[in-house]
């Protein structure tokens, strides 16, 4: 069998994968339903999910995740049927029962474990809602139906074909599955055995006759079997029903002195995160890459002709070439880049259950309404995007939707709500958090930011500049500290992170109105559109989305403000101005501006002025890291390579404001092998 364990592994991903999809199903369908009034539809889905991961797991040997989602199988099963009502505990003990469901499958795909206590606790919790009342221990019962109440009776053969077990697929699992519909009689058939000399351990030689009876369906039982249909012979026929039945109980609800069958370990973890390990791609854009992929091979192919028999009169034919081989390269690089953008669903798809959770804990009444959850972006933005969305919405939940009887007193209605909206505005994707409440309380904040020493006495900020006090390290308006949130406790954090990825992050407010919190995004980490600069000897790379524009510098616009460095006139706005030359310490660092470039640019919503020696021209670029292959440098978001092998730093304008502001700090002031600090090595190299 060990040459097959490669094939298992694969198709149990596939299986985790499908679970982790079965999962969000459930949960989003549970978030949908209304007490009282269940959706048929809706509860089909959720059931259909359970069960799917139930007979998955029945068939890879996951027994304590088939023995648990049986459970949430019969509370279903009894909703949907109408023989128990839709009430929000019920849908409640469902969503805990999914939570704790997701650790199941974590801890089998992984090897850890879970408190058996807390799968118990869970597992009763489903039992007194399948039963209707609190008691813990709900005895088996045999009764003595009446003509309309008696039980389906099946026949069923299972034969199957003698190299199923190579798919994965265990017939013991599948059994074992169909003998939790009801009571079960299986005779064994054996009468394909070979003689011993002939008897080969990986092929199936037997086949099963089941006497079932139970309240299942046919259709039911063939889901049982639904993974390995087409691997055998199958015959399901009704039987005349027998004149009394023993009420079949699921294990969970055996005595205390029964032994209760061992539970797969769990993880402790209140919530898996997004899994983005693997991406599902559509055939359109595995379509496209391969279209692009032969416009090149046959781009080559021409110029591996010219090359065979290259003259002066085919140098035409070879710009022309190398002119394809351009645009099938960057039409290529951007069907690879479509591949990995995912749609941002998968990130929002977590707060409706956060939000409804928050809200009950708080006493609040919020509505999440989401927007845009088609917009894509690259996985790796994707993937680090989660924690600060989820800390600004916890915030938003938390400090800015007030207490219902709070907003009625104050003329609005008592349910509050919570916008989470994505959209692409040029390059960038942006991602706003707005909530309807009470808005940022500006006096609080410039108080709390003169206790902290943050503003000076004698300074007088704008409302903009206060609200955006909240990002300092250590802020907080709040009368308490939660275990929910604060605003402004941890948001300096949500602002390091969003920078981190090439982004920033906004806030405005209106006091009675509500909060809005704007997050500004790169669609991917991966290839920027770049405009080059000349500074000194060095050559650097601004992003091109936040240049706003260029001038030639007229020094009678040049204001020199005491303590506050340079200010640059242009038309009716005063800019700072950043000397690249002084802030990296290079050669040639004049005070002379004229001959200079500045380069207005723009981050967090501030703009700053650069003086530059010379603009280069506009490419897209690479980025490596400078985290992974260096380490960290405030003011420069990466690296990469130009086309003559040099290495050029990317410029962070976030971080340039920052140094305008007096806030920033140089990494090192270590000098480089030529004597000056923040200068890219001027090597040749392939990759950094």
């Amino acid at each position: 069998m060990a040459d097959h364990q490669p094939l298992l592994e694969q198709l149990k991903v596939v299986f985790f994968e499908e679970a982790d999809e079965g999962l969000a199903v459930m949960e989003s369908g549970l978030l949908e339903l209304d007490p009282g009034s269940a959706d048929s539809e809706a509860i089909n889905g959720i059931f259909r999910a359970a069960h799917s991961i139930k007979g998955g797991a029945g068939t890879f040997g996951f027994a304590g995740i088939s023995s648990f989602t049986h459970g949430m199988e019969t509370l279903l099963d009894q909703i949907r049927s109408g023989q128990a009502q839709l009430t929000s505990p019920r849908i409640k003990a469902l969503l805990h029962a999914v939570d704790h469901l997701r650790l199941l499958v974590e801890a089998a795909r992984s090897g850890g474990k879970v408190d058996e206590t807390r799968t118990d606790a869970v597992r009763k919790e489903i039992e007194r809602e399948i039963e209707g009342h609190d008691t813990k221990v709900v005895p088996a019962v045999v009764a003595t139906p009446g003509p309309d109440a008696r039980p389906n009776v099946w026949s069923i053969i299972f034969e199957p074909n003698p190299a199923m077990m190579r798919s994965g697929n265990d017939p013991y699992l599948l059994l074992r599955e169909l003998s939790s519909l009801g009571r079960a009689t299986i005779e064994v058939d054996s009468t394909r055995l070979p003689p011993l000399e002939a008897f080969d351990p990986e092929l199936i030689y037997l086949s099963w006759r089941i006497h079932l009876e139970g309240p299942r369906d046919e259709k039911t039982i063939r889901e049982v079997f639904a993974w390995v249909e087409d691997e055998c012979r199958l015959v399901i026929e009704r039987q005349a029903a027998a004149p009394e039945v023993v009420v079949a109980v699921a294990p969970a609800q055996t005595n205390p002195t029964t032994p209760r069958p061992p539970q797969d370990p769990p993880v402790e973890q209140e919530r898996r995160k997004t899994d983005l390990g693997s991406i599902r791609v559509s055939i359109d854009k595995v379509d496209a890459l391969v279209n692009m992929v032969g416009e090149l091979v046959i781009t080559q192919s021409m110029l591996g002709q010219i090359e065979r028999n290259f003259d002066l009169g085919k140098l035409s034919r070879l710009r022309d070439g190398l002119n394809q081989l351009e645009r099938n390269t960057r039409e290529l690089q951007e069907s690879v880049m479509r591949i990995r953008m995912l749609p941002i669903r998968f990130i929002f798809s977590r707060f409706p259950r956060m939000v409804r959770d928050l809200s009950d804990q708080l006493g609040k009444d919020v509505e999440l309404t989401m927007l845009g959850e088609g917009t894509e972006l690259d996985k790796t933005v994707l993937e680090k995007l989660g924690d600060p969305l989820v800390h600004l919405v916890r915030n938003s939940v938390d400090h800015g939707v007030e207490l219902p009887e709070q907003r009625r007193a104050a003329g609005k209605p008592g349910r509050g709500t919570i916008t989470l909206e994505a959209f692409h505005q040029g390059s960038s994707i942006v991602i706003e958090i707005r909530d309807d409440g009470g808005g940022l309380k500006t006096d609080r904040i410039l108080a709390k930011a003169r206790a902290a020493g943050l503003i000076a006495a004698d300074v007088q900020p704008n409302p903009e500049e206060i609200n955006d006090l909240i990002f300092s390290p250590g802020l907080s308006t709040a009368d308490k500290i939660s275990d929910v949130s604060g605003r402004g406790v941890g948001l300096d954090v949500v602002r390091r992170n969003i920078r981190e990825l090439g982004g920033n992050v906004s806030v405005s407010s209106e006091p009675g109105r509500g909060t809005t919190f704007t997050i500004r995004l790169p669609l991917t980490l991966a290839i920027l559109d770049g405009q080059l600069i000349k500074v000194g000897d060095q050559t650097y790379i601004l992003p091109l989305v936040s240049i706003v524009e260029s001038i030639a510098m007229r020094p009678d616009q040049i204001n020199a403000i005491a303590g506050r460095a340079e200010m640059y006139r242009l038309r009716d706005e005063y800019l700072p101005i950043l000397r690249l030359h002084q802030t990296f310490g290079l050669a040639g660092g004049s005070q002379d501006h004229a001959g200079r470039l500045l380069v207005v640019v723009e981050g967090n919503g501030q703009r700053l002025g650069i003086t530059v020696d010379d603009l280069l021209e506009q490419q897209q670029v690479v980025i490596k890291s400078l985290d992974t292959n260096f380490r960290r440098v405030d003011g420069v978001s990466g690296a990469t390579i130009l086309g003559d092998g040099t290495v050029a730093l990317i410029l962070d304008v976030a971080g340039l404001i920052a140094f305008a502001k007096g806030e920033g700090k140089k990494c090192s002031t270590t000098p480089t092998s030529s004597g000056r600090p923040w200068e890219a090595p001027q090597r040749r190299v392939d990759n950094i």
